[in-house]
């Protein structure tokens, strides 16, 4: 990544981080930034978070540890990552009409994971996501293996976590993703 691209970047989640303090309320951004600064990797996998919509920003205190977790905090499940089905297995499962790629192989090759039902419901906390959109979760292996995937969405005021078959894809479903720096 070229000095001025990872200074854009870095200046982005500046904002973003600094207009959203209830998000990760007692972090400072010197301590955040230096955590990047000492993972260059990370720079890439939220440049690619950044460049498909997911509005990337730090969720709560850095643990113990001083990882810093970012997560996807764009108003809609990202626009860059819509029209997926859930996974590479899924997708080559299709006979026809088959997506461009699916939630797991662009977490993957993006260096990120899909949100659990829980981490899903922490976020949900902090503000109104997927008003219009839904997002795919990470799926428990007993539900995956009967052909099942859970997504998450916020309608009439309230949090629903729910189930579609693998295969699956909508215009309007993406998937949010977590990254531990």
């Amino acid at each position: 990544m070229k000095t001025t691209e990872r200074e854009a970047l870095f200046q982005v989640l500046r904002t973003r981080f600094e207009k959203h303090m209830h998000r990760h309320t007692g972090t400072a951004w010197s301590d955040v930034r230096a955590r990047l600064e000492d993972h260059p990797d990370a720079l890439k996998s939220l440049q690619a978070m950044e460049a498909s919509g997911g509005e990337p920003d730090v969720l709560g205190d850095a643990n113990e540890s001083g990882q810093v977790v970012f997560c996807d905090c764009s108003p809609e499940s990202p626009t860059g990552r819509r029209s997926t089905c859930y996974d590479a297995e899924a997708r080559a499962a299709r006979k026809e009409n088959k997506p461009e790629s699916s939630a797991g192989e662009m977490a993957a090759a993006m260096g990120i994971e899909l949100l659990t039902e829980e981490q899903y419901r922490a976020l949900q906390a902090l503000g109104e996501f997927d008003l219009k959109t839904s997002s795919w979760l990470q799926t428990p292996p007993e539900v995956r293996a009967l052909g099942g995937a859970l997504f998450g969405d916020r309608r009439y005021g309230r949090v629903f976590v729910y189930h579609n078959g693998v295969q699956s894809y909508y215009a309007a479903r993406g998937f949010r993703g977590l990254l531990r720096v």
